[in-house]
């Protein structure tokens, strides 16, 4: 056990998924036993750590989740099951409230039902919509302009009034944009459709395709690009076991911002992308895209001072070269 004061037995829904696979083995090397629920309509089967217990199922299933918290003794649970894509929610609203809001409820009735009173959820920065100041503090106004960020929203409202009635105690963590991979290659990023960033450029890089565009350089940012917050997935993996701790200790309900030091711009990654691959990744300047604000950051000195969170990857180079040498062992992802 490294570090962990306290061994517990966690359910991770959505565990196959990206963040989710990762903080499997975080929660692992912390000493934990794991359990996985994931209906892999995203997730990876082969991302699941083999050290961990996994079901395939639905968060929807609160029969199924109620079994699988009673049967194998669950202590904790870190929600990350819930669809992610801002602009599909926009085409699909329904889809969006019925799986996420839905998918909360159903969590929170079986863990009422089953006794389980910890839970950390994986929230958004989407819950902010477009901030007046910046860096953004836990304390700014919450205003999402999508249907996505209003379902996080509305998934952490309703944990609050969960708390108060039944006594279960949850942290809310909201972040913005999450890139790299585990330092050994072994899991990483793989979306189908891909529409991050950092895993576009990558493979722009890798398979020679020509122009990548990015949007608008007339911002008013250092060098007119917008500036985005980037966590790597291993240090965002860490912040969920260290939110673990803190409510199983404290037994408090809170929300903490993750975020790097500092915003990247569009252009310091991909800048720091043709460094760290040695490619020559060509790239167009498009017209500005609708709604996209010049800057968010997140302030994220609360979870640094609270939770002792201490990223260890907090700059764009290492976070590019993770992602990197993962697209180059797995150059079709986990589909090989």
């Amino acid at each position: 056990m490294k570090g962990s004061f306290l061994v517990m037995r966690v359910l991770v829904t959505g565990g196959a998924g990206y963040i989710g696979s990762h903080t499997v083995n975080a929660l692992l090397e912390d000493g934990n036993d794991v359990v996985v629920l994931d209906n892999l309509y995203t997730g990876h089967r082969q991302a699941v750590n083999k050290k961990a217990k996994f079901y395939h199922g639905d968060v929807l299933d609160t029969n199924l989740v109620t079994n699988i918290l009673m049967n194998e003794k669950i202590d904790a649970v870190i929600h990350f099951a819930a669809y992610l894509l801002v602009g599909e929610s926009v085409q699909e609203p329904l889809k969006y409230y019925h799986n996420n809001v839905s998918g909360m409820i159903s969590l929170l009735k079986a863990m009422k039902t089953a006794g389980v009173k910890n839970l950390v959820f994986s929230s958004s920065a989407a819950t902010y919509g477009v901030p007046k100041d910046l860096p953004i503090k836990e304390t700014a106004p919450t205003n999402p302009i999508n249907p996505y960020g209003e379902t996080k929203l509305m998934m952490e409202k309703i944990m609050r009034w969960t708390d108060q009635a039944d006594g279960i105690k949850s942290i809310a963590l909201r972040y913005f944009n999450v890139a790299g991979a585990s330092l050994d290659a072994s899991i990483g990023e793989d979306h189908a459709p891909e529409t991050h960033l950092v895993p576009n450029i990558l493979l722009a890089a890798k398979n020679g395709t020509g122009n990548f565009t990015i949007f608008g350089n007339d911002y008013n940012t250092p060098d007119g690009t917008n500036v985005r917050d980037y966590v790597h997935v291993v240090d965002l993996a860490q912040a969920h076991v260290l939110a673990l701790h803190y409510v199983v200790k404290n037994q408090k309900s809170d929300i903490f911002n993750l975020g790097s030091a500092n915003g990247f711009s569009n252009l310091e990654i991909l800048q720091s992308a043709i460094k760290v691959t040695g490619e020559d990744i060509p790239y167009t300047i498009g017209p500005r895209r609708g709604g996209d604000p010049d800057s968010l950051v997140a302030d994220s000195t609360k979870a640094r001072t609270v939770l002792n969170w201490q990223p260890q990857h907090d700059n764009i180079d290492d976070i590019i070269a993770s992602a990197w040498k993962w697209v180059q062992i797995h150059p079709n992802g986990f589909s090989e």
